[in-house]
């Protein structure tokens, strides 16, 4: 299967996979609903398999994009080229908060989208929670296998670290699954479009969020293991069921409001030094 598609060759170090099926490209616009004057970001947009019809309805779009000659390609576009700004850094770099600032409404938050190469997809999220504040949809591309992790609940095998953490920052919305064929060169996998919308406010209380982080990738290193075992260098069995936490189950079985008790508990007791926290 070849790997060009309108004269450029996907670049297999950037996770290149170029959408092209029209219908597939319609829904997701039409999910998204770009209107003229909104703050939007459209993160690796390529060939422009989606800037195009973005362009169509909106008179301004800042991307974000790498690829130096896909970069090239966009500023020179005979259409879009002046409807755009065009930001040639890497997205897992970029202070998105100093983007919405220079925007002509900064008091507008972004709406973030994208076809995510898979290979960056789930630090770049991680990234963007961070500016969480500013944002106020993303619509992404993404392999169907992480939009499940994202949607799941406790109980289930998709469950872990990054449900937990991306349901803390935002609510998640499966748009449509998208399949092999809708890319050129067609990903060994189904992707997925997903809709994150950042709460207003965090549904459970958290002290420190880097607490929190660092309890669910404890607890979930170790997916067999009851929290007994997984949390013991940060919180004893007796301090587990003082919060009314069973410390024979799984990480599994704990919801976003567990994994916020324990990480507030450890973060109000202290941890031990080899288990060292930053606020």
């Amino acid at each position: 299967m070849s790997k060009t598609h309108l004269g450029h060759t996907a670049r297999k170090r950037f996770g290149q996979n170029f959408l092209h099926d029209e219908y597939v490209i319609d829904k997701i616009v039409n999910a998204l609903n770009p209107r003229d004057g909104e703050n939007l970001v459209e993160i690796g947009p390529g060939l422009g398999a989606l800037t195009d019809p973005v362009c169509e309805r909106v008179s301004a779009l800042t991307v974000v994009e790498l690829d130096r000659d896909l970069a090239k390609r966009l500023r020179h576009h005979p259409f879009n080229g002046s409807k755009l700004n065009i930001i040639e850094q890497d997205a897992l770099t970029l202070d998105f908060t100093t983007v919405k600032d220079n925007l002509p409404d900064p008091e507008q938050s972004l709406r973030v989208f994208g076809n995510l190469p898979y290979n960056i997809s789930t630090p770049l999220m991680f990234h963007l929670f961070d500016y969480a504040d500013s944002i106020q949809d993303m619509h992404f591309m993404l392999q169907k296998e992480v939009v499940n992790r994202l949607a799941a609940g406790p109980g289930s095998k998709s469950y872990g670290r990054l449900s937990v953490m991306t349901q803390y920052y935002c609510s998640v919305a499966p748009v449509l699954t998208v399949p092999p064929g809708a890319f050129k060169p067609p990903p060994k996998v189904d992707s997925a479009v997903v809709r994150l919308i950042p709460h207003a406010a965090p549904p459970v209380e958290v002290d420190s969020v880097n607490t929190l982080e660092r309890v669910c990738a404890q607890a979930f290193n170790q997916r067999r293991k009851t929290i007994r075992n997984s949390l013991k260098d940060c919180i004893s069995e007796k301090n587990l069921a003082s919060l009314d936490i069973n410390p024979g189950v799984r990480a599994e079985t704990l919801s976003l409001q567990n994994f916020a008790t324990i990480a507030n508990y450890i973060y109000e007791h202290g941890t031990p030094k080899q288990w060292t926290l930053t606020p």
